[in-house]
C-alpha cells in the first residue's frame, strides 16, 4: 500500500500496528480518509491481518479532529451532509471490521479524532483529553459521534459530554465506558499490542461474527438481531475454528487458532 499519513508495521500473530503521521496536527484531512479507505479495502480482502492497533505519531494528539480550515464558510448543505456521509461511511467500515480494532490515545482525541476511536473496538488511553467538542464551535459530530457515545454512556451523559463540549482525562473516561483503559502514557502503546496479540491467537472469525451479531443489537429490533445471531453462529461452522476448538477441548490442550480461517 502507497499510504501518505500512516505507516504499518506488522508484528506476530498477524497484529498489525498502524501508526498515524499527518503533521501538523494530525487533523483528518482528506489524506487520512483516503489513506483509511484504502487501508480498510486491505484488512478486509487480507486473512493473514488478525488485529489492528492505531497509534499517533504526534505525542501531543491522537487525531485532533476535522480540518477547520478546509470547511470554509460554505452554506451549501448539501454538499456539508454529503461530507458527512463520507466520514461515516469510512468509521461505519471501520466498526465492521471482521478484525480486532484497538485505539492507543497517547494525546487529544477530540471531536472527528474522538469519533475515530469509537469505531475501533478497545481503547487504551493515557495521557491527554478526549470528547466531542463541536458544539463549541457551533458545530455537531458529523461522522456518527452523537449516535456511538450514546450507545455507550447513555442519552443523559452523552448530552452532558456533547452540550458542554468536556474534555475527559483518561480516568474519567474510564469511569463512564467511554475508554477501555486509562494507563501511564508509558504503557499505552504496550497495552494495546498486548491486547492485540491476545486476540490474533483467538478465533477471530468468530470474534469477527460476534461484531456483526453486537452491531445488530444496536441497531436492529430484537427479532432482526436474532435473526443476525442464529445466522452468524451457523457461518461459525465454515471457518475451521470450530472443529480446532471442540478437538482442542477434548485433548485438553489450548486451542490453535492461527491457521488461515476459510470464510467470515
Amino acid at each position: 500500500m502507497n499510504l501518505e499519513t500512516m505507516t504499518i508495521e506488522e508484528l506476530d500473530y498477524g497484529v498489525h500496528v498502524v501508526t498515524i503521521n499527518n503533521p501538523p496536527a494530525n487533523t483528518l484531512s482528506a489524506g487520512i480518509q483516503r489513506d483509511l479507505l484504502q487501508l480498510l479495502e486491505e484488512v478486509e480482502n487480507n486473512q493473514a491481518i488478525r488485529a489492528m492497533v492505531f497509534k499517533s505519531a504526534n505525542p501531543k494528539i491522537f487525531i485532533a479532529g476535522a480540518d477547520l480550515g478546509s470547511m470554509g464558510s460554505t452554506k451549501e448543505s448539501v454538499d456539508i451532509a454529503e461530507s458527512s456521509k463520507h466520514v461515516q461511511d469510512i468509521f461505519n467500515r471501520l466498526e465492521a471490521l471482521k478484525v480486532p480494532t484497538i485505539a492507543a490515545i497517547n494525546g487529544h482525541a477530540l471531536g472527528g479524532g474522538c469519533e475515530f476511536v469509537l469505531a475501533c473496538d478497545f481503547r487504551i488511553m493515557g495521557q491527554g483529553t478526549i470528547g466531542l467538542t463541536e458544539a463549541s464551535l457551533g458545530l455537531l459530530p458529523g461522522a456518527g459521534g452523537t449516535q456511538r457515545m450514546t450507545r455507550l454512556v447513555g442519552g443523559a451523559k452523552a448530552r452532558e459530554l456533547m452540550y458542554l463540549s468536556k474534555r475527559l482525562k483518561a480516568e474519567q473516561a474510564a469511569a463512564i465506558g467511554l475508554i477501555t483503559e486509562a494507563v501511564s502514557p508509558e504503557e499505552v502503546e504496550e497495552k494495546a499490542i498486548s491486547l492485540a496479540t491476545t486476540l490474533a491467537q483467538s478465533a477471530v472469525g468468530a470474534i469477527g461474527l460476534i461484531k456483526e451479531s453486537i452491531l445488530a443489537a444496536e441497531e436492529l429490533s430484537l427479532e432482526q438481531g436474532l435473526l443476525v445471531e442464529r445466522e452468524a453462529f451457523a457461518k461459525t461452522f465454515t471457518t475451521g475454528e470450530v472443529e480446532e476448538g471442540i478437538r482442542a477441548f477434548f485433548e485438553k490442550r489450548p486451542p490453535n487458532f492461527l491457521k488461515p480461517v476459510t470464510n467470515q
